[in-house]
């Protein structure tokens, strides 16, 4: 039987190729000349980064570590190892998970309960990635793939090593995460011929539409019209192209600041621009970063009332902003849905008590609904 495997020369010219062409694009200066050199830089390093994806794939899958998500949202804790995530966790939530003060104490995914606001918060502690963990360093695949799944990412950084912060931005962005970015709106329908047609909505501040026409053709695309409603650069263009991008928001959050001085914080706060600042060990602020997490999870509440009853407003339901009664319905059982006969809502309504029978309405943070099934 004639091997499958992938030819070694060729898998090393793709990765010399891709790192070729990666040293070109640090040392060209971007601007209106270069624009679309550099675009088709980008497409061709993408390419190149999607064949050598297919070719690992058949080797089978690749270990990582699976936690079972639970409660209202998951939040991981990225950082590098010894930065205090599990003092921070144990400090947070109901969380036992080992602390020593040396590196790769935590080995597996350590999973602990945040209860704030009513609202309850899967956090996850991973093992500390390492520069180069998004290429598979110091198993920093399987510790980034955990954060595919998560709804916020926090930053940890410790006060020591500011300059981590950089690097733990890096590889979050090369493991797919586009951390506080929002996925732009670009649509791209096949079409039986015409070429490659691009549009946009909106003035392109950040690329031409002839650039983004070259990097198509660059990533093998064929008769396609192309729309864009949002002002994207090139980088955009490749993630829509690629899919499989996670974007979430994200906290960066400075640790261990009870071991430097005030004008060294100060100067971090202007390096760095983190959200918080805290020191797990002592608890400073780690009351504020509960809050922070709430925040930036964008929930709002949702209080139940049953039929000829009190609303109870002592036990919200606990939602994403935006999501509407069909997500209600399926939070409290997945049978609700396809039973739902219509609901009367108080508060973002246009009169008390209005019936409502789409499952498309989008509700609105402390809305009391009360929930009629067929």
């Amino acid at each position: 039987m004639e091997s499958k495997e992938t030819n070694p020369k060729e898998k090393s010219t793709n990765k010399d190729r891709i790192k070729e062409l990666q040293e070109e694009l640090k040392k060209t200066k971007y601007n209106k000349r270069t624009q679309q050199h550099i675009g088709l830089i980008k497409a061709k390093i993408a390419g190149l980064k999607e064949r050598e994806i297919k070719r690992s794939s058949g080797g089978g899958a690749a270990e990582g570590y699976s936690v079972r998500k639970t409660g209202d949202a998951t939040v991981i804790l990225i950082g590098f190892p010894s930065v205090g995530k599990s003092t921070l966790l144990n400090k947070i939530t109901n969380a036992k998970s080992k602390v020593a003060g040396y590196a790769f104490t935590t080995l597996t995914v350590v999973p602990g309960l945040l209860k704030h606001k009513s609202a309850k918060i899967q956090v996850l502690d991973v093992p500390g990635i390492v520069h180069g963990a998004a290429s598979g360093r110091g198993r920093g695949k399987e510790v980034l793939s955990t954060s595919q799944s998560a709804d916020l990412v926090i930053f940890l950084i410790d006060a020591l090593q500011p300059q981590a912060y950089e690097v733990l931005q890096k590889e979050a962005y090369e493991s797919n995460l586009r951390v506080n970015k929002t996925k732009p709106f670009v649509k791209i329908e096949k079409t039986s011929k015409g070429g490659i047609q691009v549009s946009a909505t909106v003035t392109l501040t950040k690329t031409t539409r002839e650039t983004i026409e070259k990097m198509a053709s660059e990533l093998r695309m064929m008769n396609v019209n192309i729309v864009i409603r949002d002002d994207i650069d090139e980088d955009e263009f490749i993630d829509v192209v690629e899919q499989g991008k996670r974007y979430v928001p994200g906290i960066a959050v400075v640790n261990k600041i009870d071991l430097i001085t005030n004008e060294e914080l100060k100067k971090i706060k202007k390096t760095i621009k983190p959200d918080l600042c805290i020191s797990a060990q002592e608890g400073i602020n780690t009351e504020k970063l509960k809050d922070l997490i709430f925040k930036k999870l964008n929930f709002m509440r949702i209080y139940c009332k049953d039929p000829g009853k009190k609303a109870d407003l002592d036990e919200p339901i606990i939602m994403f902003r935006t999501s509407t009664l069909k997500d209600m319905c399926e939070k409290l059982h997945r049978d609700f849905v396809d039973k739902f006969k219509y609901a009367r809502i108080w508060g973002s309504s246009k009169f008390p008590g209005q019936i409502l029978r789409k499952l498309t309405f989008e509700l609105k943070d402390k809305d009391v609904v009360e929930l009629h099934m067929k």
